[in-house]
């Protein structure tokens, strides 16, 4: 039995950007090229439906190589490298818990388990309609494929945890809270909420100022709170560079805390 982590880049999004751009494009050939219309009004519906084809071309062909990129099978394995890199920073004494919060397929919770064998590992997702393909079910199934025993998954949202203060050990996460909308530097404060002293919090997201504000500012804010350590690594260069500046939106940042 093989583990099905299946894709952060949903198919469906990618038929749905395929779909509307042969739309625009069916829509400009008639409106546009043919003797339908004439004088302005064809000129004008000639350059807005080539300009919304030619985007919905591109933003479609961008899914794509996200598809590509995102593959645990594929030849990149950006994926598989981001999971391990964030697991990586995950060690903690027997009987420890760990969180994985918006767990998806189980990928990052399952890499955690297998690392810290003797902790309970638990992971978190609301498994929304906007990723059908993920499911409770498909966490439990990767797990038995991985031969982890260690793991449980529930249904749960990162805006508001329902574990008491100071419940786990160690708290990841991987590009989870960027698809939140709201005050994600918040989301995350709430999450520190139930990491113990001591633990450490590992996160990889997309850390734009668009997302998440000023994070070197909330990097200090959080030291000011008494975090013991706070770093914000980019991981674009170990990531990200190898499928090129295109992707850029995409570059990740890796958030470690370390609580006292």
């Amino acid at each position: 039995m093989k583990p099905d982590y299946k894709n952060w880049m949903p198919k469906g999004m990618i038929y749905g950007g395929a779909a509307i751009t042969l739309l625009f494009l069916i829509l400009f050939i008639i409106f546009g090229l043919t003797g339908i219309l004439s004088g302005t009004l064809k000129t004008v519906l000639f350059i807005v439906l080539l300009i919304l084809t030619v985007i919905a071309c591109i933003i479609t062909v961008w899914m794509v190589q996200l598809y590509r990129a995102f593959s645990y099978d594929g030849k990149r394995q950006m994926s598989k490298q981001i999971i391990e890199g964030v697991a990586s920073y995950v060690s903690v004494p027997d009987g420890s818990k760990i969180l994985d919060v918006g767990c998806g397929s189980g990928a990052l919770a399952i890499a955690c388990a297998k690392r810290n064998p003797k902790a309970e590992v638990i992971g978190i997702d609301r498994w929304g309609k906007e990723y059908a393909s993920f499911s409770r079910q498909l966490c439990e199934r990767n797990a038995r494929a991985e031969k982890v025993n260690n793991t449980k998954f529930q249904q749960g949202d990162a805006v508001k945890l329902d574990f008491a203060d100071e419940t786990f050990d160690a708290v990841t996460s991987n590009y989870v809270y960027h698809n939140i909308p709201g005050d994600r530097q918040t989301y995350l404060l709430e999450t520190l909420r139930v990491l113990k002293k001591g633990g450490t919090f590992a996160l990889h997201d997309i850390f734009s100022k668009s997302k998440y504000g000023d994070m070197q500012a909330f990097v200090k804010k959080l030291k000011e709170l008494g975090c013991e350590k706070v770093e914000l690594i980019d991981t674009t260069d170990k990531f990200m560079k190898k499928w090129e500046p295109v992707w850029m939106e995409l570059s990740g940042s890796a958030l470690l805390v370390g609580k006292k």
